[in-house]
């Protein structure tokens, strides 16, 4: 380095400007030279009396003039070019470097709108991949075991953790964190980095899962397993409805909202899945291997959601009877908090805290009244409470921090089941919601599990928008999520090898997409 210069660094400009000027110089004065020397009138010195030279001498004196005018001419255009190529060099130098005294060159990259609808498709997809992949982890798991799918459990955890992160990094934008024009760019960046590692993390196991699941050898035991579940399913559909005639019966309509209408879509999924079992089968005595894998992808992505509707049912019903025993010491804790709000309150006649509390008031007796009246939604009620005395709760009764999560937990969980038996049909803005949600279930505190119910049945209400506007599954159709477009069924791996299966023949169910 030389005066915090790199020796490597070419010369300046005006060097190389100034060597090409000294080099046409140097020629011209060659040039000029001989003729400032000698001139036409200039006497010539005789040696002699000689004869005067010959023609043929004169001619041989005229050509090596001729000869010592091309060096000249030469060494100039050298000087030129090697001037000319400094200068380029130097240009293109400056250009590409971001050192003082240089611009860096700008690629123009995509405008902050197409980023950000990049950044919430890719969430979508990811999403998808994470769900997809587990869901084709349980079938390998039932067959070979937990330990043989180990490594493809760590992908998968491992990809959901990208895919946490980077939905965590879009709910903090959509609050406007950060606030600056470059920061945002950046963490709509980082959303996209987080996702494609995702993908890449689950396309880097797809060969080795593949290999595990060995369905291109013998697609027999892949297909007994997934006959067995949907065997299980199907007698577990008639005892489902007969459970949700009874939840209805006991405690109303209303407590029953979140899974009406559950057994007709699985019902809807059977059916489908019937259909793909049966033609696996029937491709594999063909030996159509390709289009058998593919069949019975299809019928384990039907299973898969089938299940998630019945589980749903069945945990509905065992949170009504937890709620419906909790709504009486949350009561009590409630009047409990009310009591010490109009404690720390006494002596205020006017203000927001009176208010609050007459309207914590009116909240527990018309929950009450509710409860006497005949049949009720008790997490309703629950939620009801809550809300009236979140005001003044202070974490005096411990009973509200347990129906808090209760109905946190019911609420996420129902709007994940939404989520994966609908997912070729919701958008991000319910995910990301269901995102946050989940993560804040965890949290011991009051005001953070109210946040997490709110947000949840947010979530919710985002994905039935989304299901309305591109239709519920009909009967014989593929359910959402289940066939990729082109009919390509969803299997294990990221954005390059999900649909690496056989597409389906145009006589197969066709997809809901």
């Amino acid at each position: 380095m030389f005066r915090g210069r790199s020796r490597r660094v070419g010369c300046p400009i005006s060097v190389a400007v100034g060597h090409a000027v000294l080099g046409v110089l140097a020629a011209v004065v060659w040039l000029v030279l001989p003729a400032m020397t000698s001139g036409a009138g200039d006497p010539v010195a005789v040696t002699g009396d000689g004869p005067v030279a010959s023609a043929a001498a004169q001619e041989e004196r005229d050509g090596t003039s001729a000869v010592d005018l091309v060096a000249p001419l030469a060494v100039a255009v050298a000087a030129v070019a090697a001037a000319g190529y400094g200068y380029l060099r130097r240009t293109r130098r400056a250009r590409a470097r971001t050192t003082p005294g240089g611009a860096p060159v700008r690629v123009p990259g995509p405008s902050p709108g197409e980023l950000d609808e990049r950044a919430e498709a890719l969430l979508v997809e990811a999403d998808d991949w994470v769900r997809t992949s587990r869901e084709e982890l349980s079938f390998a798991e039932a067959r070979s075991g937990p330990e043989a799918v180990a490594p493809y459990t760590r992908a998968v955890r491992d990809a959901a953790a990208e895919l946490t992160s980077a939905l965590r990094i879009r709910r903090r934008y959509d609050d406007g964190v950060p606030q600056d024009d470059s920061g945002r760019r950046q963490a709509l960046a980082g959303i996209v980095g987080r996702c494609e590692e995702a993908g890449r993390r689950l396309d880097a196991e797809a060969a080795g899962f593949d290999a595990l699941r060995g369905l291109e050898g013998d697609t027999g035991e892949a297909l007994a397993v997934a006959e067995a579940r949907f065997r299980e399913l199907a007698g577990r559909t008639g005892g489902t409805e007969a459970t949700l005639t009874e939840l209805g019966k006991r405690y109303g309509t209303g407590a029953t909202a979140s899974v009406t209408g559950y057994v007709e879509q699985t019902k809807d999924r059977l059916v489908f899945a019937t259909a793909c079992l049966n033609r696996a089968r029937q491709s594999a005595d063909r030996g159509e291997t390709d289009r058998a894998i593919g069949a019975l992808r299809a019928a384990e992505g039907a299973v898969a959601q089938a299940a998630v509707l019945v589980d749903a049912v069945d945990r509905l019903a065992a949170e009504l009877a937890a709620a419906a025993d909790l709504v009486a010491p949350v009561l009590t804790g409630a009047e409990a908090e009310i009591a010490g709000a109009r404690e720390a309150g006494a002596g205020v006649l006017a203000g927001a805290l009176p208010a609050r509390i007459a309207h914590a008031d009116a909240a527990l007796a018309a929950v009450r009244e509710e409860v006497t009246g005949g049949p009720y939604d008790p997490l309703g009620a629950l939620r009801r409470i809550l809300t009236g005395v979140a005001g003044l709760a202070e974490g005096r009764a411990g009973a509200l921090t347990a129906a808090a999560a209760l109905v946190a937990r019911s609420a996420v969980a129902a709007a994940d089941d939404c989520v994966a038996t609908h997912r070729g049909a919701v958008g991000g803005p319910a995910r990301i919601l269901l995102a946050e949600a989940r993560r804040l279930l965890d949290a011991p505190d009051l005001a953070d599990l109210r946040t997490a119910d709110a947000l949840a049945l947010r979530a919710r209400d985002l994905a039935e928008q989304d299901i309305r506007l591109h239709g519920h599954p009909l009967s014989g159709a593929a359910p959402t999520g289940v066939l990729l477009k082109g009919s390509r069924p969803a299997s294990f791996g990221g954005p390059r090898t999900r649909a690496r299966r056989a597409p389906l023949t145009a006589s197969e169910p066709p997809p809901d997409q």
